[in-house]
């Protein structure tokens, strides 16, 4: 199942309530949702980690953090997924977003560097490409993650299925009594 896969590399919830940077939170980290693997709230926190690793801020693992409390989505799936845009995948990805951007206000290509950045030429469609990117993979994410869970479990369901069918198919020593009265 996937809770197996995932439950695998969570971090512990008790070590995570008790970080001391983490006490100002109170009895919000006590939320079972935010600990929890369920179907839901892995969907959110696949979303809110997809749309925030497209925010480009420093801060986007406590943007995730504050939205999986306030959507009770899973805290550390949700805050893990940001890591997607890291300091080796940062210059590619929003670069991508950059293109993006340009593609949807179809505007001519300029140079693409930090100081075009940080002077404003090109502020506008490097946003404008990451909240699109942003909004496409956090859907995708919701969305796959959501088909991937149901099938898994179809999957699992089809597979208890069949063995009960071979086991009812065996020599069977309850089949010949009639339970019907």
């Amino acid at each position: 199942m996937p809770k197996d896969l995932l439950r695998k590399y969570m971090p512990n919830p008790e070590t995570i309530r008790n970080h001391k940077s983490l006490q100002f939170l109170g009895e919000k980290l006590h939320d079972p949702n935010l600990w929890h693997l369920n179907h839901h709230s892995v969907a959110k926190a696949f979303a809110i980690g997809l749309f925030c690793a497209w925010i480009p801020t420093p801060t986007q693992m406590a943007f995730a953090a504050i939205a999986a409390f306030y959507l009770r989505a899973n805290l550390p799936i949700s805050v893990a997924l940001v890591w997607i845009t890291n300091p080796l995948t940062m210059p590619p990805l929003y670069y991508f977003a950059y293109l993006v951007g340009l593609s949807a206000l179809n505007l001519p290509n300029a140079e693409f560097s930090l100081d075009s950045l940080l002077s404003g030429e090109i502020l506008i469609p490097f946003l404008t490409g990451c909240l699109i990117l942003g909004i496409i993979c956090s859907l995708a994410g919701y969305f796959g993650f959501s088909y991937f869970w149901r099938h898994h479990v179809n999957k699992r369901w089809a597979h208890r299925r069949q063995r009960r069918q071979r086991f009812i198919g065996k020599k069977n020593p309850f089949r010949a009594i009639d339970w019907r009265l």
